[in-house]
């Protein structure tokens, strides 16, 4: 059962990694940078002052706190335990892959994605924390797009950023419901006087 699972996450790799073209590629390496989403992180700090005033301390608390969860556990229980390769360093799909960068970015082994992790975890947190659909829409497609382009840039697979996306929505709704718990209790998320 494992190894037909492996087969079809290699096979659903390859097709939707083989569908990228030469204008795609720097889109896609956009999306997967580190840095590329600084002006979006501050827009959101904005959006969380102008709800909360500066008690936005908690859920910016909340959100460094899912990120830390999230990143650490795709690394520690996952990545180190698993230690399945890369797509990219899987010799036998070499020739196979298209590598936008030109190298295989990241450590060794990828599942399960920490990009889809945190990205996703943030998502679930910030979602509960607004509940608006608009923003719940917007913010689960900024985290698919994110971790699409991993497979895009040929260093995930599918299964991988699934594995991620699920592990970052626990970690996300489980500190949602942390500080939830402590609102209610202590009155936290009390939003700002007009």
């Amino acid at each position: 059962m494992i190894s037909w699972l492996q087969q079809v996450d290699t096979e659903f790799f390859l097709y939707l990694n083989g569908l990228g073209v030469v204008f795609w590629d720097p889109i896609m390496i956009f999306f997967s940078g580190k840095l590329t989403w600084l002006p979006f992180y501050l827009i959101l700090v904005f959006l969380m002052y102008r709800r909360f005033g500066w008690r936005l301390v908690w859920p910016l608390l909340g959100a460094a706190l899912v990120v830390t969860l999230a990143d650490q556990s795709s690394v520690h229980l996952f990545k180190n335990v698993f230690e399945r390769l890369r797509p990219c360093h899987e010799a036998s799909l070499q020739e196979l892959i298209r590598l936008p960068t030109g190298r295989c970015a990241g450590g060794r082994f990828g599942f399960v994605s920490s990009h889809a992790a945190n990205t996703f975890g943030v998502a679930v947190f910030l979602a509960n924390l607004f509940k608006r659909r608009w923003f719940t829409a917007m913010i689960i497609i900024w985290a698919a797009g994110v971790s699409y382009s991993r497979i895009y840039l040929g260093v995930h697979y599918p299964g991988d950023v699934i594995g991620g996306a699920l592990l970052g929505a626990v970690c996300g709704y489980a500190v949602w419901n942390l500080l939830y718990g402590l609102d209610k209790t202590f009155g936290l998320l009390a939003p700002r006087k007009a």
